[in-house]
């Protein structure tokens, strides 16, 4: 019967396998908390761009739907 290596599967070092079987599962995991995290971090920064009350009366301002007075009475109420 024909003997094709040496018995360490190929290789020649008996570690090589173990290792690279470590680094393959190492990897995975870390690709899989990365992806938590980005994930994560998009549903974060939707959050952050919600607009404060105080931002949606500074546009009505801007935009002329509301007087200086109406502007700062309303802000005020806004800060109690």
């Amino acid at each position: 019967m024909m003997n094709w290596g040496n018995g360490f599967g190929g290789w020649g070092i008996p570690f090589f396998g173990p290792f690279f079987m470590i680094l393959f599962w190492a990897l995975i995991i870390i690709g899989i908390v990365y992806l938590v995290k980005m994930l994560m971090g998009q549903q974060g920064s939707t959050e952050e761009k919600k607009e404060t009350p105080l931002d949606i009366l500074k546009k009505r301002y801007a935009k002329g739907e509301i007087d200086k007075k109406e502007f700062d009475k309303k802000k005020k109420d806004l800060m109690e």
